[in-house]
């Protein structure tokens, strides 16, 4: 069975309308509401974006809106494709910081902006 929760954190700051989509989740994978995801070419699965892997999920292309679990297999979860989030809140794979995400989202034409409110 999937399960998904929410735990309030304050990652949506600002104005920028929501837009939120079903993408599936790779298996083997307990990941938190913030992840920065990436899309796997080959399958359109998400994983965790991790700067040096090179298989497409290098580019951060959406923002996990609810923790996932995906240990025991694939899981489908919605993410943020539109949204000001904010950078402190965000769950970064390796490689990646505020600034490399915001770039990559800016590349895609994504309507998903990085907020520093420090």
């Amino acid at each position: 069975m999937e399960t998904a929760s929410f735990a309030p954190n304050d990652l949506i700051v600002g104005d920028v309308p929501v837009v939120t989509r079903t993408v599936t989740i790779a298996s083997g994978q307990d990941l938190k509401r913030g992840a920065v995801l990436g899309e796997i070419t080959a399958n359109s699965k998400h994983v965790l974006s991790l700067a040096a892997a090179d298989d497409g999920s290098e580019e951060p292309a959406c923002v996990l809106a609810f923790d996932v679990d995906a240990s025991g297999g694939d899981v489908e979860a919605q993410a943020y494709f539109g949204a000001a989030v904010d950078a402190a809140k965000l769950n970064l794979g390796a490689g990646h910081d505020a600034t490399s995400v915001e770039q990559s989202f800016r590349r895609k034409g994504a309507a998903l902006f990085v907020r520093r409110l420090d």
